[in-house]
């Protein structure tokens, strides 16, 4: 708990632009999975049914700046964005329905707090922003606020390049019990959930400059 206390006082002094920050452009792959079903009902027919977001590769990019803490430690600071393209599927375990295609992006500005400063750097981050669900259509796009905790590594091949992996789970913050994805004020399905989880495993470049 004190590094991520330590690593949230650090985020300032991050973005004031220390002499010391090296900024960086981090593009990465991924899969993600694990996603929590919520229970729904179709306003057309009234059937109730637990739906889910499918799990699927994604791909995103960080942009942040690293800065040297003391002579053990690295923090950074950066701004995340990732793109899932899946689908919503109902049903129950043994069948499973598609009912729309669907993006899903994390908008997220966050830090990471490294353990060591080796070529081989083990690291923890948490991020806090936006996730916006975008089904296709003209189905309205919902964005709820989210929050996400994750750990990795990350390998310094030379002074401006690395290569990272990491795992990384979100909490979107859903709150809802009410219709969701609406076309022409007409909504397809009344969703109950409050929190919308989601695992992800990422592996990327990462180029300091």
């Amino acid at each position: 708990m004190k590094r991520f206390i330590r690593m949230g006082l650090l985020l300032p002094t991050l973005m004031t632009g220390a002499a010391s920050a090296q900024v960086f452009v981090a593009p990465f792959t991924g899969y993600s999975f694990a996603t929590s079903e919520f229970d729904n009902t179709d306003q057309n027919t009234q059937l109730n049914q637990e739906v889910e977001v499918q799990e699927s590769g994604h791909f995103g990019v960080m942009i942040g700046a690293n800065v040297d803490t003391n002579a053990a430690s690295q923090a950074n600071a950066y701004l995340l964005f990732s793109r899932q393209s899946t689908e919503l599927t109902g049903g129950d375990n043994f069948t499973s329905n598609h009912l729309i295609d669907l993006s899903v992006d994390y908008w997220h500005f966050g830090g990471s707090l490294y353990f060591a400063k080796e070529h081989i750097k083990p690291y923890v981050t948490v991020s806090a922003g936006v996730t916006r669900l975008s089904p296709d259509g003209d189905y309205s796009n919902e964005s709820r606020f989210s929050m996400a905790l994750g750990a990795g590594f990350e390998y310094q091949v030379t002074q401006n390049l690395a290569l990272f992996a990491d795992a990384r789970g979100y909490a979107t913050f859903v709150n809802s019990d009410n219709a969701l994805f609406c076309e022409n004020n007409q909504c397809q399905w009344h969703i109950n959930a409050d929190l919308m989880w989601q695992a992800q495993v990422n592996a990327g470049v990462k180029f300091y400059f």
